[in-house]
């Protein structure tokens, strides 16, 4: 009996690193990899910003990588794997309440629970459902605790459309747009995608302080 072609060092696919995903598995890897990011508690650890961002900036061919992925196929995986996750994620939270969250052994993912509840509370369903998107592990976790807590279907879904086509197409196509407009832009390409997951909190950060602002104006008022 031979071997397999190829060496088994090869084969091994790290899943905390976007380019293994991609060579591996491609465009899609890319949806399950949202679908498992926005809609499972066991997905909180995946590399949702960074996968997006490089996956469009391969679809340039500009990059020494080793792998050409095609920016339309890539759009709709990305989107209909965050899209249809976060929807599961709710109805999970729906069925099973918060049994499923308070199961969790995973102090980051309690972490990102208690971060989810404080956007719930201060800034509503509406925006807290958009802003979720671009917070790690928070995005995981406000799914199904919006469906424990029975946020209104009609209220999460058209939100978590809107906060996942930005979030999901928003990232892959500045990928894609630096990508076809640096030279060699791949051998920046983990400062760069640094630099995408900061300004993705860009959002949050600006709803904290606008929040702060009123707060301090309603207390300078009294």
């Amino acid at each position: 009996m031979t071997g397999p072609p190829y060496p088994a060092t090869q084969l091994a696919v790290n899943v905390l690193d976007a380019h293994s995903l991609l060579a591996a598995f491609g465009v899609l890897g890319v949806g399950v990899v949202m679908f498992a990011e926005t809609g499972l508690l066991i997905g909180f650890f995946l590399p949702g910003d960074s996968l997006l961002f490089t996956a469009g900036l391969l679809c340039t061919g500009t990059a020494d990588q080793g792998v050409k992925l095609s920016l339309g196929p890539l759009l709709v995986a990305a989107a209909v794997g965050a899209l249809a996750g976060a929807q599961c994620g709710y109805l999970i939270g729906r069925k099973a309440g918060g049994a499923v969250i308070a199961r969790s052994h995973s102090r980051r993912l309690r972490e990102g629970v208690q971060r989810a509840e404080e956007l719930l509370k201060r800034y509503g369903h509406a925006r807290a459902v958009v802003l979720a998107r671009f917070v790690p592990v928070v995005r995981t976790v406000l799914n199904p605790l919006a469906g424990a807590l029975e946020v209104p279907v009609r209220t999460f879904t058209l939100w978590q459309v809107i906060g996942g086509l930005v979030w999901s197409v928003g990232l892959t196509l500045a990928g894609y747009a630096l990508g076809s407009s640096i030279p060699n832009v791949d051998h920046y390409l983990l400062p760069l995608v640094a630099l995408i997951v900061a300004v993705s909190l860009i959002p949050l950060l600006a709803e904290v302080l606008r929040t702060r602002r009123g707060a301090d104006a309603k207390e300078g008022n009294r």
